[in-house]
């Protein structure tokens, strides 16, 4: 499936969300993060290794997808 013209992807269904939508979710993700970090290596360490290890590989893929949300919606020209 693929737009009108032949070329391109199909467009995306539903609306864009817009830029406030999208600053508020990559702030709210990028804070998840340093809480999962902050803690996993200053409190959750001492009672399992294994769970600060895996708060932080969660950590870790938190930030890519936060830029990928941040940057989906249409570009803001002002």
């Amino acid at each position: 499936m693929s737009t009108p013209n032949g070329n391109g992807p199909p467009p995306r269904p539903g609306r864009p969300m817009r830029l406030s939508t999208r600053k508020r979710a990559y702030f709210a993700m990028m804070g998840a993060c340093l809480l999962l970090i902050g803690l996993a290596w200053t409190l959750v360490w001492r009672f399992s290794v294994t769970a600060a290890v895996v708060m932080s590989a969660v950590a870790l893929v938190i930030p890519p997808v936060a830029a990928v949300v941040a940057n989906s919606g249409p570009v803001n020209r002002q």
